[in-house]
């Protein structure tokens, strides 16, 4: 009987690509099951054959590959032996976040973004307590928005900025605005470090950030946090635009959009998905 991995893997080779290599294959959906054991607990041959619906001497044969290669390690003799993930996969996994750039696996998702949106949308990382912009993406129509790259956006009241502050613990986060202080930059501006607090818990809740004019005047941004696939917060994108009477369920709408496309950016980055809790009387 396969377990939930081997159903998995069963209904994804339904649906095998035009050049599909048979062995390649089995080869990745034996790595997949030994991914879905715990610290310290090794299959056996057989078990792996089980789960992946294939024979034990076509199981060992491809084990014994991918051990050479440094992909899955085993211990034990014999009946007792058991596989585990090899090291190598650890050094490929280094090496691969090393070719992967924020800014080139979100900029894709931004001008699908912006399409949808009709508005500039925008990709900061965090850097000394502030969200600095390395690209955006502007509409070829409509009023232009006066966005820089290299801006370096503050935590307490911008879209980005916000995000961002919500990701951190709270006690870096008050260690940071204890430095940074709340400047006022509009009448809507978050001077009072409790009310901001307790806004943080509702943008942890939501998902996604919005500045309702905190930032500039007539301007609005909503922002939210990518993550990495170890769950680290290494950026967060926007959308951006002019107020112009918004209703605000436009905002909701809009935050949702955002939250969704900084989830495709990180699944990209090797993240786990992620679902907001909504906060009580605060939809998602």
């Amino acid at each position: 009987m396969q377990n939930n991995v081997g159903e998995g893997l069963a209904d994804e080779a339904s649906h095998q690509p035009k050049y599909w290599v048979k062995t390649v294959g089995r080869a990745a959906e034996i790595l997949q099951v030994l991914a879905s054991g715990g610290p310290g607990q090794g299959l056996s041959v057989t078990e792996i054959g089980n789960r992946c619906g294939i024979s034990k001497s076509a199981a060992f044969g491809i084990l014994q590959t991918l051990r050479h290669y440094g992909l899955v390690a085993d211990e034990g003799e014999g009946m007792n032996r058991r596989y585990r993930l090899g090291m190598g996969l650890a050094r490929l996994g280094e090496r691969a976040q090393d070719q992967v750039s924020l800014r080139d696996v979100a900029r894709p998702v931004l001008r699908r973004l912006s399409a949808e949106c009709a508005l500039a949308s925008r990709v900061a990382v965090p850097e000394s307590g502030h969200a600095v912009v390395i690209d955006q993406v502007d509409l070829d129509t409509g009023p232009r928005l006066d966005l820089r790259m290299g801006t370096r956006e503050l935590a307490h009241c911008s879209g980005l900025g916000k995000a961002l502050l919500a990701a951190l613990p709270e006690d870096e986060a008050r260690a940071l605005i204890a430095r940074a202080g709340l400047p006022r930059r509009t009448s809507r501006t978050i001077t009072d470090e409790e009310t901001l607090f307790a806004h943080l818990r509702d943008i942890r809740a939501a998902g996604y950030a919005l500045d309702d004019e905190e930032d500039a005047d007539g301007i609005f941004c909503i922002g939210s946090v990518v993550r990495d696939h170890a769950g680290r917060t290494v950026g967060a994108i926007s959308v951006t635009g002019l107020k112009l009477d918004l209703p605000g369920w436009r905002f909701q709408e809009l935050g949702r959009q955002v939250r969704a496309a900084a989830g495709d950016i990180s699944r990209e980055l090797g993240a786990q998905e992620e679902k907001p809790q909504a906060a009580a009387g605060q939809p998602v």
